[in-house]
């Protein structure tokens, strides 16, 4: 960014973004989950492969292989640790997406 007010701007939302309920949740629960290393290694594999599905173009059989996603890991995600940090991701993360949704409707950016 070239122009000073927008990287004011910029930081102020960044300000604001860290002292929302949604972030200061996250940063807590991951934190927590990484005084687990080996959990955490799950966690993030489950993560990784959720993501992979989620941004695959092709979605034929993509319900089926989330719902087998879901049925591997589901003895981990129980655990209250990690479903913590999964509800927590996953709050921030929204959040994060109707801000961006809202600038990009501001601008009307096509």
């Amino acid at each position: 960014m070239t122009d000073n007010s927008m990287q004011g701007a910029a930081m102020e939302f960044v300000g604001a973004v860290r002292e929302s309920t949604e972030y200061c949740e996250y940063v807590m629960q991951l934190k927590k989950i990484k005084m687990q290393p080996e959990l955490y290694l799950k966690v993030n594999e489950f993560r990784r492969k959720n993501f992979m599905f989620q941004n695959e173009e092709e979605a034929e059989d993509l319900l089926e292989r989330m719902e087998e996603l879901d049925k591997e890991y589901e003895s981990l995600r129980e655990i209250p640790l990690v479903s913590d940090f999964l509800a927590a991701e996953t709050s921030f993360c929204r959040m994060m997406q109707e801000a961006t949704e809202l600038i990009v409707k501001e601008l009307d950016f096509q």
